[in-house]
Parts: C-alpha cells; sequence; structure tokens
C-alpha cells in the first residue's frame, strides 16, 4: 500500500545435510529401528546468523541505514502488472527493474546492504536470471548484503488472514529461500512495514516460525506518541496466553518512521530531494547544511530508543528502480556524517545495514524490556481516521479467500491419500501448487483486506478461479484411485446460491462428500434440484431420510427446491450417496403463513434450541437453550451506517480503509420482517425479508445445537447519495460492562472493552469506529454465567457498541475515496462499474450456553466451518479403476479418530516420499473444562494413516524451514522476570504431546502401500 497516500546468510544450499527440509529423496531407515529419539531445540543464543553484520561504533551513536523497497503484491495494479511495469500510468512501478537494478547497484561497493521481502516477485524474478546471475545474487546473499526480511510469499494482512492461511504463506515463501539459499537465505526477523494493525497471533506464529524480532511500521498515533515518550519503542511481545513463555514470546520494535526515509532524504526517481551535492565549488552545494540536519534527526529520534543505536529505514513503495540513485547519495551521506568524528569529533556513526543486524545490536546491549500482552487493533492515523473498515471490505471477496483455502487443504489431503497417481490420472494431470500460490497471495495486506483497487479485486479472483481447475483435476484423480471408480466428477462451485446444472437436470447421481478434519462429521447436504421425489441412499445402499424442500418465489430472486439429507462422513474421508428421482407427484410447498388468531410467538426448536420470533414484526426475539436450561431475551435486526462525506470536524469520509459513520446510531434496514416458516422433518426454517436488498434465512436442523442465519444482503442502494455500511446486531439482556471478545486470526481469544485500550490512556474521538475489531471466525458477550457466541464464515468487523449488544458488519457500498491512495470508491457496481451493485451471502452460527461450556462448543463449531466438507457430483454409472475391483463407498484415512481438542491443522505433499504434517491442540488453557479438553493430548503417529506408513519423521519449526533440534533464537529479558528456558525432551511418535493452543510441525518420510484403499 502507498506509503505516500498512507501516510541472513547464504551458500545456497552448501553443506547441507540430506533429509525431508532438503530436497534429498535418499531412502530413510524404518520408523521402528531408529527408535525415534530426537533432540528437541533448546532456545538458545547463537551469533552465527549475525557474522556478516557490519562493525559499529560501541562508544557512539550508530544510525542503521535499512536500503529497502516495499512491493505490494497487487493494489493499484495487478501482481503481473507490478512485476513487469505495466500500466505506470496508473502507478509508476517494476519489480523486475527494481531487482535488476539493486544487485548491479550492490556489486559496485561492496559496503552497499539491501534488503528484500516479497518472495512472490522474488521468486518469479530468480526463475528469469541466467545462470550467472543467480550465482552473485548467491554470493551476495552469501555474504549477508542481500538480505530477506520476513521471508512470506507476500507481506500478509493481520485483520482478515485466518492463522492457517498465514502459516501457508510464509511456508511457501521461506521454502523457496531454503531451497534456493540454504540456511544462509534464512531470514531472522520479521517484517511487517505496511499492515495497518497488527495482531496477536501473528506475532505468535513469527515466534513460532523461529524469528528473533519484529518490527512494525504502522501504529496508532496516540500509541506511538505514548511510546516515544515513555522510551517504549522496543519491547518483548507476549503473545500467548496459553504457550509457555518464551515459546510466542517476540521482541518487537516500532520502526520511527514507518517505513519511509526521513523528511529530506528521499533519493528515489519517485522523489523530489535534492540530492547530495558535496563540491564546495557548485552553486547548490548543500552537503554541510545536510549533515547538520541529519546529525541533529539522528539525536532527536535516538532519544525515543533506550540504545545508543537507532534505525532509519531508506526506501518506500517500488523505489530502487534506478539503484544507483539511491546509493550514490547514500553512499555519500554515510561518508560525510562519519567524517565529521574527526573534524568536530562527532560522536554519530553512520552504516549500511539490515534489520537483522541492527536488532543483534539491540540484543547484544542486554536490556531489561517491557512487556506487550494485548495486541495493535484498531489502527488509526489521525483523531477521526480509524482503519476499521478493510475488516469488512469486499466480502465477496473474503469469502471466496477462505473457501479457496479450505479447498486447498482437500486438495492437499487428498494428494497426500492418495499417493503420487494422483497427480496423474484418469482425469488428466492435476496441481495444487497453482491454487497454493493463489491463496497464498491472497494473504497479502491489500487483497484479503479489500483495500485494492476493483480491477485488482478482479485479478485476486481470477487468481483464485484458476487455481481450482488443476487441484479439481487432481481430486478426481485421487477419489478415482481411492474409491476404485472412475466417475465423471463434477464441482459445482456455485451451490452457495443454489445453482448446479448436473442436480438439476440429472434423474439420478452420485454424491460424494470428503471431510478434511479428524472426526466424524454429519453434514446436511443441500443440492438444488428439480421438482420431484427422490430416493437418497446411503454408502451401504439403505434409503435415509431426505426431503425436497420448496421456497415459494420471494421479491428479491427465484429459488429452485432443494434436497435435503443428512451424510455421515467419516475422519479424513469420504461417503458416496445415491440419488435418484422417483416417478411420483411433485411435492408441495410446505409453508406456513402467518394468522392473526395464531399464537403471538412463532418457534423452531428442536431438541437443543428454541428459538422464538414475534409474528407482528418477524424478528428474533428469544434464544433457549434446553440442555441447560437457558434463556435469553435476544432481538436480532439489520442497520445501516450512512457513511460519512467529512463535517466540521474532519474532512475525512468513509472508504475501504477507513469506517467513519456520520453519527453513532445505525439505521434500521426495516423495523419488521415479511416472514415465510418452512418446517419438514429434516430442517425448520424462518425466512425473513426486510426489504428488496436485505434478506434472511433463520435455519434449524436436527441434533443442531446452534442456530444458523443465513443473510443476503445487495445490491445496497446508494441512488439517494448516501453510503452505507451494513451491520447484523444483537440485542440481549446480557450486563456485560462493556466487554466483549473477538478471536485473533482465528486461534486465541482476546478480551476488548468499549473506548478502552490496555496500554494507554485512550482519547477516544469515534464511538463507533474506534470501538471496532477484527472477527475472524467468532465474537462473545457474557455476563460470566451465560455467553452468546456468533461464528463468521469469513473475516467481517465487530462491535458491542453498547452493554449486551453485539454487531457484525456484513457489507459496505460507498461512493467517496478515503483518501489513503486507491483513488477510488468502494462501489463494487459490476463490470465496468455500471452493474447494480453486490450481491452477498453469508451465516452467521448463533451459540447461546453457560460461560463454562460455551468454548467446547464455538472451538469445534469453528473447526468445522473453516474446513468444511467438500461436495463432489458424479452422473450415475462409473467404470472401475482396476478390473475386477469392487467400489468403495466410503474410506478414511485414519485409523482412529482424533481426540476433539486436536486439530490436522496440514496434510500436504513436501517432496517426493515426504509429507508435511501439522498437529494442533485447538483449546486454550481453562477452555473446556467441562470435557477436559483443555488438557494436554498424547497421539501415536506411528500407525495412525490408513493409505501410508511413516518410515521417518522430522520434527521442524512451524514454517517448515528449520529442524526444531538445531533451530535456536535469540534471548531477551523481560521486565516480568526471567523465563525457564524449555528442558531438551525425546521424540518419540507413538506419544507425540501436544499443550494447549500448541502446534508441532513435522516432515514425515512415507511409504505408501500398494493397496491404499484395504
Amino acid at each position: 500500500m502507498g506509503a505516500d497516500a498512507r501516510a541472513a546468510r547464504a551458500g545456497a544450499g552448501k553443506g547441507r545435510p540430506a533429509g525431508p527440509l532438503t530436497s534429498s529423496n535418499a531412502p530413510r531407515p524404518p520408523l521402528r529401528s531408529l527408535s525415534l529419539f530426537l533432540l528437541v531445540a533448546v532456545l538458545g543464543a547463537g551469533a552465527s546468523p549475525y557474522e556478516t553484520c557490519p562493525k559499529v561504533q560501541p562508544d557512539m551513536l550508530n544510525v542503521h541505514l535499512v536500503a529497502h523497497t516495499h512491493d505490494d503484491v497487487g493494489w493499484l495494479k495487478t501482481v503481473d502488472q507490478y512485476f513487469y511495469g505495466i500500466h505506470n500510468d496508473i502507478q509508476h512501478a517494476g519489480v523486475q527493474y527494481i531487482l535488476d537494478s539493486v544487485i548491479s547497484a550492490l556489486l559496485a561497493n561492496p559496503t552497499r546492504r539491501f534488503v528484500y521481502v516479497e518472495i512472490a516477485f522474488f521468486s518469479r524474478w530468480w526463475k528469469q536470471q541466467t545462470k550467472a546471475t543467480q550465482d552473485i545474487v548467491c554470493d551476495l546473499v552469501h555474504q549477508g548484503r542481500l538480505e530477506f526480511a520476513n521471508g512470506g510469499w507476500v507481506m500478509n494482512d493481520e485483520a482478515a488472514t485466518h492463522y492457517g492461511a498465514i502459516v501457508d504463506q510464509m511456508t511457501l515463501g521461506l521454502r523457496f529461500l531454503e531451497d534456493t539459499f540454504g540456511s544462509d537465505g534464512r531470514p531472522h526477523v520479521a517484517w511487517h512495514i505496511d499492515p495497518f494493525g497488527h495482531s496477536r497471533e501473528q506475532a505468535s506464529l513469527f515466534a513460532q516460525m523461529g524469528f528473533d524480532g519484529f518490527f512494525l511500521g504502522r501504529v496508532d498515533y496516540q500509541d506511538k506518541k505514548v511510546r516515544e515518550d515513555g522510551m517504549e519503542m522496543e519491547q518483548v511481545w507476549r503473545a500467548s496466553s496459553s504457550l509457555k513463555p518464551p515459546a510466542a514470546d517476540l521482541f518487537t520494535g516500532v520502526l520511527p518512521n514507518m517505513y519511509n526515509p526521513p523528511a529530506d532524504l528521499c533519493w528515489d526517481l519517485l522523489c523530489d530531494d535534492k540530492p547530495v551535492v558535496d563540491d564546495p565549488r557548485s552553486p547548490e552545494y548543500n552537503a554541510r547544511e545536510l549533515v547538520n540536519y541529519f546529525l541533529q534527526l539522528a539525536a532527536t529520534q535516538s532519544r525515543n530508543y533506550r540504545t545508543n543505536h537507532t534505525i532509519m529505514t531508506m526506501g518506500s513503495d517500488f523505489q530502487y528502480e534506478n539503484a544507483n540513485m539511491w546509493f550514490k547519495n547514500l553512499d555519500k551521506l554515510i561518508q560525510l556524517v562519519n567524517s565529521q568524528q574527526q573534524a568536530n569529533g562527532s560522536r554519530v556513526h553512520v552504516l549500511y545495514s539490515t534489520p537483522a543486524c541492527y536488532l543483534w545490536e539491540l540484543n547484544k546491549a542486554n536490556l531489561t524490556w517491557s512487556v506487550k500482552q494485548d495486541d495493535f487493533f484498531p489502527y488509526a492515523d489521525g483523531p477521526h481516521n480509524f482503519w476499521t473498515g478493510y475488516f469488512s471490505s469486499r466480502p465477496a471477496l473474503k469469502r471466496y479467500e477462505r473457501l479457496s483455502y479450505n479447498f486447498l487443504q482437500v486438495c492437499n489431503q487428498l494428494e497426500v491419500l492418495a499417493g503420487p497417481e494422483a497427480i496423474t490420472g484418469p482425469y488428466g494431470v492435476g496441481d495444487s501448487a497453482p491454487l497454493r500460490e493463489a491463496v497464498a497471495v491472497l494473504q497479502h495486506h491489500d487483497a484479503v483486506s479489500g483495500t485494492s483497487k476493483q480491477h485488482v479485486a478482479d485479478d485476486y479472483a481470477r487468481q483464485l478461479a484458476e487455481g481450482w481447475g488443476p487441484c479439481e483435476v487432481l481430486l478426481s484423480n485421487a477419489l478415482s484411485l481411492l474409491s476404485g471408480s472412475k466417475a465423471e466428477f463434477t464441482f459445482c462451485r456455485e451451490l452457495n446460491v443454489s445453482i448446479c446444472p448436473l442436480t438439476q437436470k440429472e434423474k439420478s447421481f452420485q454424491v460424494t462428500i470428503y471431510n478434511p478434519l479428524g472426526r466424524t462429521v454429519y453434514q446436511m447436504v443441500r443440492l438444488p434440484v428439480s421438482e420431484g421425489i427422490f430416493d437418497v441412499k446411503d454408502p451401504s445402499g439403505v434409503t435415509v431420510p431426505s426431503e425436497v424442500v420448496i421456497i415459494p418465489d420471494s421479491v428479491s430472486q427465484e429459488q429452485p427446491p432443494e434436497l435435503l439429507f443428512m451424510a455421515s462422513v467419516p475422519a479424513l474421508g469420504f461417503s458416496t450417496y445415491s440419488v435418484a428421482q422417483l416417478p411420483t407427484r411433485h411435492p408441495k410447498a410446505r409453508t406456513h403463513q402467518p394468522r392473526h388468531h395464531q399464537s403471538p410467538v412463532l418457534v423452531i426448536q428442536n431438541k437443543h434450541i428454541r428459538a422464538s420470533f414475534d409474528r407482528d414484526t418477524g424478528l428474533l426475539v428469544e434464544i433457549e437453550n434446553l440442555d441447560q436450561k437457558l434463556v435469553l431475551p435476544v432481538r436480532q435486526a439489520f442497520f445501516w451506517y450512512n457513511a460519512s462525506i467529512g463535517n466540521s470536524e474532519s474532512d475525512q469520509v468513509s472508504g475501504a480503509y477507513i469506517f467513519r459513520p456520520n453519527q453513532s446510531n445505525p439505521v434500521p434496514v426495516r423495523l419488521w420482517a415479511e416472514t415465510r416458516l418452512v418446517k419438514n422433518n429434516l430442517v425448520q426454517e424462518v425466512h425473513q425479508n426486510f426489504s428488496a436488498w436485505c434478506s434472511q434465512v433463520v435455519r434449524l436442523y436436527p441434533e443442531q445445537k446452534h442456530l444458523e442465519l443465513e443473510w443476503t444482503v445487495g445490491p445496497i442502494p446508494v441512488g439517494d447519495g448516501w453510503g452505507k455500511e451494513v451491520i447484523s446486531r444483537f440485542d440481549t439482556t446480557l450486563e456485560t460492562s462493556g466487554r466483549f471478545y473477538t478471536d485473533s486470526n482465528g486461534r486465541e481469544m482476546l478480551e476488548r472493552r468499549r473506548d478502552y485500550r490496555p496500554t494507554w490512556k485512550l482519547k477516544q474521538t469515534e464511538a463507533v469506529a474506534g470501538n471496532y475489531y477484527p472477527v475472524n471466525s467468532r465474537i462473545y458477550i457474557t455476563d460470566g454465567n451465560m455467553q452468546l457466541t456468533v461464528l463468521t464464515d469469513r473475516s467481517q468487523g465487530g462491535s458491542s457498541l453498547s452493554d449486551g449488544s453485539l454487531e457484525l458488519m456484513v457489507h459496505r457500498r460507498l461512493l467517496k475515496d478515503d483518501g489513503r491512495g486507491v483513488g477510488e470508491p468502494l462501489q463494487e457496481a459490476g463490470p465496468e462499474g455500471k452493474g447494480p451493485g453486490l450481491w452477498v451471502r453469508g451465516r452467521h452460527l448463533v451459540l447461546l450456553d453457560t460461560a463454562r461450556e460455551a468454548a467446547s462448543q464455538h472451538r469445534l463449531l469453528a473447526e468445522k466451518v473453516f474446513m468444511a466438507p467438500q461436495v463432489v457430483l458424479a452422473p450415475r454409472g462409473s467404470a472401475p479403476y482396476h478390473l475386477g475391483a469392487a467400489p468403495l463407498t466410503q474410506f478414511s484415512g485414519l485409523r482412529r479418530e482424533l481426540p476433539p481438542a486436536v486439530h490436522l491443522l496440514t496434510l500436504a505433499p513436501w517432496n517426493p516420499g515426504t509429507v508435511l504434517l501439522r498437529l494442533e491442540h485447538q483449546f486454550a488453557l481453562g477452555e473446556g473444562t467441562d470435557r477436559n479438553l483443555s488438557s494436554p493430548v498424547t497421539l501415536d503417529l506411528q500407525d495412525l494413516f490408513s493409505t501410508f506408513t511413516i518410515t521417518y519423521l522430522q520434527e521442524t519449526t512451524l514454517a517448515a524451514n528449520q529442524q526444531r533440534d538445531r533451530a535456536s533464537r535469540l534471548r531477551w529479558t523481560p521486565k516480568t522476570g526471567p523465563v525457564t528456558q524449555p528442558v531438551p525432551s525425546l521424540l518419540d511418535p507413538a506419544a507425540i504431546t501436544l499443550q494447549p493452543m500448541e502446534i508441532r510441525t513435522f516432515l514425515a518420510s512415507v511409504q505408501w502401500k500398494k493397496d491404499i484403499t484395504t
């Protein structure tokens, strides 16, 4: 994102031991013959990665100049347009030329250093280079002069991203660096200089990946002032309340100037600052003035930091296309400033440096550092400029990203379960790489955040769509092999809007449901069909209950009939159901219209939940948990905030980044809803129509312990000249004392307090936007006894603006640009901006439970939402995969189910014969105490999987780029007292123990069975 608008060692793999971390395919000794005892790492000090750092002057103020470029992987231009330098009329930027120029400039002077971050760009550039250029780059990396920071495929957003996708995109980038440069290319510093707020879980993940430190560019303007005044710009971030320190502790520094150069010191072709003129005879001579200015600047900046080291970022967005301009002036600046040491006794020393080398000097200072335990949300860069709108911007793209991650995990799992034959099979050549890279790109802080130009958002969606195709081929190959049946598999990508040509046209078909979770899942399957009665048979050929639901035409859209049946799907496996239309009468819509003589309350209920609606208004008014005998008045409805276009206090408007309503009280879409009631043996639904552009279905299935609210919003009308930001609000009688709780990237929960920040005294200037937080998967309110939790199917902004109330922003359409660089309003009007607007559908899942037992429900439900079953369809009739072999209609990739507390985060191909395996404990300390779900869990991995055997196991850090028994991190001393370093332990694959919130990562050498279906 635009800075102006938005105010390591190498070797290229030399001497690396063969192992799963490398590309070696050497055979592994059998699992049991090794006894499988491996030493787990102890976090310790070790200077080796920092040996190439430049010398500093211990008795001077050392100013570390960090030459860098910040290259957005899409923003105002698409990824390809940025890389090739196309459409410079939109923004002058060409990444390929930046890298060309930087390499040449580094060769011109051995003291020069440069930092690069975005591996999505660098990997593309690298593949286009000659062997000679690659060798030169390897040497520069080996010398520490070209340093990689962060090392992810992108610099990911921290509000709208889910932790699983963050881990995957970091793994993709770090693996490229490991494969290309060996340990010399491994980043030691996390570098998030542009994301618009920072999550606690992000820091925890970075710590678990083995990073030594983390540098931030953007923090709230009030927060930064307090930090500067108190010399708290650098501290230890304790990023988990469950993991034992220092596992999630990470040294974190706030950069002095976001990520830009100091004023008047920008020497790029995109800048207008005067170059250094050091010839006294020139009438433009400015060297003396520049040196004095620099010395004053360094002294002023250093007062906010605790050591005799300070950092200056010398670069910005897409800079260094002519690297010589930058480096030539920096060379002069360094020489001129350092010459003052002898000439005038100056105590300032300037040097080319890197983030890692700066961090190393801070570590050597051996200070005691303050500790932060909250996060950096929300972010504001001025009194009326809260960057909380992007939590909800582009809701359709946010959902598409989430669905694509889900599909990618299914693709990865089936590729591993089926083995190499999944890649090349009867359906062609399958490939998970395009979708893996597309999903990684979507984590960029201007992608899933919804803060790019419209044509760039369209291109992000294009990348996802193109990635699905090769994965569908891979899935078809894998399912065919595992089932022993070659069918014409079809993937209906528009089931969310009840469109599937095969099920709507065919009289009979097969439905295969794949479950990516480690436990059996019961899933209500809903498929659009033609009218009629259908017979549905389970994998054993037994008819199961089914219903065809017909909804009378609504004012918004005609709804086709839908076939419903409950499917049981085994852990990490599939079930195939057969569907056939029966030649009988057509079903009639079973709808119930409200009548005046009926009870004033409309009810849907099963044996767990009762939901009541006011017949006069059609609104939800009460939820009852029948198991716990809990009753809570809940009024749910839709409202919209009128987007500000500026006022007397500030000219700031609402836009893609900024949320700023023109008043605190939102406008109801309507105070009542037209209702239709649908009831049968498999579902009970209340259809609510609030307006031509806002409707909802409140749904309850048998055995379901939550209420499903499927909302449909859009196109948002703006003909009245008002931009609108639409929310779903739940008002209850809970006494919540200004507190509510949101998840951090889908993992640990954080307490929020209205008009409050834990680390400084907040001066609240925006009562609504200043209290909004990112909700990645859930938000809840509680009075300590009863808890109302709402789960989301994508990232949204949410808050509790009054006690007992909870709201989530589902859609927004705006008429003004918020002045942060995009240069166009968030309209999403359609093709060429001439359509009616975006129509969005999503779900909120509502849980009412006791505060003590709520986590047991919302943790497992969130896991199921995030890793939902995948439906694959085929017409009836298929050929056997192997002649004489009976087809398999049910399959599980596990020999035994995983315990409820354990989530299989990753099962993905790595190298031939090697798979990547991540297991996580998905409960935090103190959660799920009613079922003992926050206790440590021990697993036996030796014979866990049904299609392959693990022959060798190696534990790694979270991003799988370091062996855990060799990894070490810098040690820091927090003011809370010394931390106990972990005690060495032995790795036994028969007894893998997971502590609460712990993720353990393994590279496993595997041997597939000859007949994997037995």
